[in-house]
């Protein structure tokens, strides 16, 4: 079982040698399990109509959830505001979860520090550590923001943000005049848009509750744009270049974009970019507040509106066609000013682009799941595209989204057919990848699983799997690129047609059997 260092052996031509083999029977051996012909069995059995009518049945089981928890989601939303060190009150372990989940999926390191509570804390209270806590980050990081956020241990146990950071500061543990945002986060409620959504309110009451500072909407001739938790950073760029290009000035209120996507020059940056303090103070000021992910906005919706005073003139996710349409016709109309002649013309390319693509996307059949705002944005962009959203699928969506969803996909000749999950995880999603049968499911890294059962049936019951979403922990440099506005349709389509020609290479590459329409020519 050595290795040679000079070409070392990746672990899956390794694990086929021999040695490795018997091992591996050993261990089936020492372990009494099953034969292959009762694994068979039971697999098979999973893969029935009548296995998913018990599956859905669950009540006290979760299986692989389509979601994280909240407190990530927070510390995203904390990264996206300059020189900001996300501190989460909690065990260290949670936090480890945290940057782990990020590093895998942005491949950058994630500045994020915890106060560590153990068993002690879990009995007496977390006070004394958030105090030690604030101190040493203060001192090692030098950050001007630090914002706070919980995990289940805190909360279960009931302690008091508010109160643990006034006394920090009182007692000089940390600067009195450091701005400490905070957000009651617990692990066990909501989800990572949850999280990122209370700590946006939290930033918001930390900035905008000024009783003795004068706000007036529109005093300032711009306008801010809050995104809810989105890892595609070419998103937050393309929505930059678009309020450029309409020369409309814009603030983005948690922009993460240059943080998790540093250069490689010889400079670690442990705070790049950013939303600015004075950006978070004149919010208020601005024209309108526009929330490009309204169903994991709540609390930031109602902050907008009842505090900041803004309409916060309603929007779908901008995927796809029809939704950067209402994108750029509701800037052009809170602002005044008309829609670049740049713009229009990407608009005339995708059209091209979808009727180009028309042919091969006409009629599939798909099954997607993720987040509630990206499936709504990639199902309406399907049926723009002719293909149908057989199954849909968010964990984290609620029966009034589960309400607009099905009456959407009623009122399209390509929805007849679709059926809408909430509250549901993916194994659920498993059992209807079986018995709905898609062409090909659109999801996160965590679907290979998925396909891989799938074609386990046998290669005709093969439902291939599209990368969009997060996390993506098992392809490089997705996260970089755009899926809203027109730019992002395009990328959108081009990975969806290609990976419908690439399964059809597939099916029709054997010689002299199924090449008949292998051709070049697509």
């Amino acid at each position: 079982m050595s290795q040679d260092l000079q070409a070392p052996t990746p672990c899956y031509p390794l694990f086929e040698q021999d040695e490795y083999q018997t091992m591996f029977s050993n261990k089936r051996a020492l372990e009494e399990a099953h034969d292959e012909a009762k694994v068979r069995e039971v697999f098979a059995w999973t893969t029935t109509q009548e296995y998913q009518d018990l599956n859905f049945k669950r009540e006290a089981l979760t299986v692989d959830p389509a979601k994280a928890c909240q407190p990530l989601g927070a510390v995203l939303c904390a990264l996206g505001f300059a020189k900001t060190l996300p501190y989460v009150h909690g065990s260290q372990g949670c936090v480890a979860y945290f940057r782990t989940y990020f590093n895998r999926h942005f491949k950058e390191p994630i500045a994020c520090v915890s106060d560590s509570m153990t068993e002690d804390a879990a009995v007496f209270g977390g006070n004394n550590n958030m105090n030690i806590g604030l101190e040493n980050a203060s001192a090692l990081y030098k950050p001007e923001i630090i914002a706070v956020s919980t995990t289940c241990m805190a909360e279960v146990i009931g302690d008091d943000l508010r109160a643990f950071i006034g006394n920090a500061q009182k007692d000089g543990f940390v600067d009195a005049n450091m701005p400490i945002p905070y957000a009651h986060t617990p692990s066990f409620l909501g989800s990572h848009v949850t999280g990122w959504d209370n700590m946006f309110e939290g930033f918001a009451r930390t900035f905008t509750s000024d009783a003795k500072r004068t706000y007036q909407v529109g005093s300032l001739q711009k306008l801010n744009v809050v995104t809810g938790f989105e890892t595609y950073l070419g998103n937050y760029r393309v929505i930059r270049r678009m309020m450029d290009q309409m020369g409309v000035e814009c603030s983005l209120l948690s922009d993460p974009s240059e943080v998790l996507d540093t250069p490689s020059d010889g400079h670690y940056r442990m705070y790049a970019g950013g939303t600015t303090q004075q950006e978070m103070i004149e919010a208020p000021n601005a024209i309108d507040t526009l929330l490009l992910q309204p169903w994991q906005l709540q609390k930031t919706k109602k902050v907008v509106q009842e505090n900041w005073h803004q309409p916060a003139t309603p929007l779908n996710v901008p995927i796809g066609l029809a939704a950067t349409d209402a994108l750029l016709m509701a800037i052009s109309e809170l602002t005044g000013k008309p829609i670049a002649d740049a713009l229009t013309l990407e608009r005339g390319r995708l059209v091209d682009m979808m009727l180009d693509s028309h042919t091969w996307l006409h009629g599939k059949r798909f099954g997607l799941y993720g987040d509630p705002d990206f499936v709504l944005g990639m199902t309406a962009f399907l049926l723009e595209l002719g293909a149908e959203p057989i199954t849909v699928l968010s964990h984290n969506g609620n029966k009034r989204w589960q309400k607009a969803m099905k009456k959407m996909l009623a009122d399209s000749p390509y929805g007849q057919e679709s059926e809408v999950y909430v509250n549901c995880d993916l194994w659920h999603f498993r059992s209807l990848m079986f018995t709905r049968k898609p062409d090909f499911m659109i999801g996160n890294s965590y679907g290979k699983f998925i396909q891989r059962d799938t074609l386990a049936k046998g290669e005709q019951f093969e439902v291939p799997l599209i990368r969009i979403g997060f996390p993506i922990f098992d392809r490089h440099h997705l996260h970089r690129q755009t899926t809203w506005g027109y730019e992002g349709a395009m990328s959108i389509l081009t990975q969806l047609v290609n990976a419908v020609l690439e399964q059809l290479d597939r099916e029709t590459m054997k010689l002299g059997k199924t090449d008949y329409n292998f051709d070049l020519i697509r």
